[in-house]
């Protein structure tokens, strides 16, 4: 796995790409499980670009949530918007073309 440490606009890209995606995977009730890691670890090898919806009204909890889950995957966070997260993560096929860093 290639660490990412996507640039500015990089991102930008990828938000572009990620706008019109509908979230793959919902954290629920029972928030951050092994399945739940399990379902957003298989969409990001299937897909590289993912949208997550993490409900939490707890601004720390939903962060510390969204850090573990990046950890968990070895994904980039892309953005976090309310309570949408992108995700990207590079599988071997590159299927989605990022812009080169300078």
């Amino acid at each position: 796995m290639v660490e990412m440490n996507l640039t500015t606009k990089q991102k930008q890209h990828l938000k572009g790409l990620a706008h019109n995606l509908k979230p793959v995977v919902q954290l629920g009730a029972n928030g951050l499980t092994e399945g739940v890691l399990a379902e957003i670890d298989n969409a990001l090898s299937h897909h590289e670009l993912i949208k997550v919806k993490v409900a939490s009204g707890d601004r720390e909890l939903k962060n510390a949530v969204v850090d573990a889950i990046v950890r968990e995957t070895q994904a980039e966070k892309v953005q976090l918007i309310g309570h949408v997260l992108v995700l990207f993560r590079q599988s071997p096929e590159m299927k989605i073309a990022v812009p080169r860093a300078k």
